[in-house]
């Protein structure tokens, strides 16, 4: 009887990087599509195409591993990049903007998931915030820093406050209309957060 042919064969388990990469993307989809409170190992593994024994010889809870799903840079966030256009419209823009297209892909989905069950688990979003969203307030800030310095931006607007208006705008928009926009992107920057850093005249 002939051997069977390698395409008929049973898919080889992923190893390594690979399965690693697989977990993560299965966790961000799986919290995206049904929350934090339906998590569960032996469902990412099924969808990773592994087993429970996979996940558990790595992290002890599905908290742990959304925390490393969101922080690794392939499949979550990692370091944010700046912009580096010279101009605070084009920065914010360009932040904002790559902002809002992460929050329709399923890590950004599985962002806004935890945003909006905040209050159930808090612990866990206070993590989240220490890995995601502080990094990229601070860049933020750096971003409010430079066009201050440049003359472009009034001093006294250098505070996480203001860094944070754009990416609430953001989220509240996405809460409401699932995509947003380019547009919509640079409605909020040229409406709300220009005119809030624009120096003003104290005299």
């Amino acid at each position: 009887m002939p051997a069977p042919s390698r395409a008929s064969a049973a898919p080889a388990r992923r190893r390594g990087v690979e399965l690693t990469r697989a977990i993560y993307q299965a966790t961000l989809d799986e919290l995206a599509r049904a929350g934090f409170e339906e998590l569960a190992f032996d469902k990412i593994a099924t969808l990773a195409g592994t087993g429970k024994s996979a996940l558990y010889r790595r992290w002890s809870t599905p908290a742990e591993l959304v925390l490393a799903a969101l922080n690794d840079p392939s499949t979550g966030f990692g370091e944010p990049v700046a912009p580096g256009t010279g101009s605070l419209r084009g920065d914010l823009t360009t932040l904002l903007g790559r902002f809002a297209r992460v929050l329709d892909e399923p890590r950004g989905r599985a962002l806004r998931a935890l945003v909006t069950q905040r209050a159930r688990y808090p612990e866990l979003f206070d993590e989240v915030r220490r890995l995601v969203v502080l990094p990229h307030q601070r860049l933020l800030l750096a971003v409010l820093q430079a066009a201050a310095d440049r003359g472009e931006a009034d001093p006294r607007c250098v505070t996480p406050r203001v860094a944070s208006v754009g990416p609430r705008l953001i989220i509240a928009e996405s809460l409401e209309k699932a995509a947003v926009r380019q547009a919509e992107v640079e409605a909020i920057v040229d409406e709300v957060l220009v005119p809030l850093a624009t120096p003003r005249d104290t005299t």
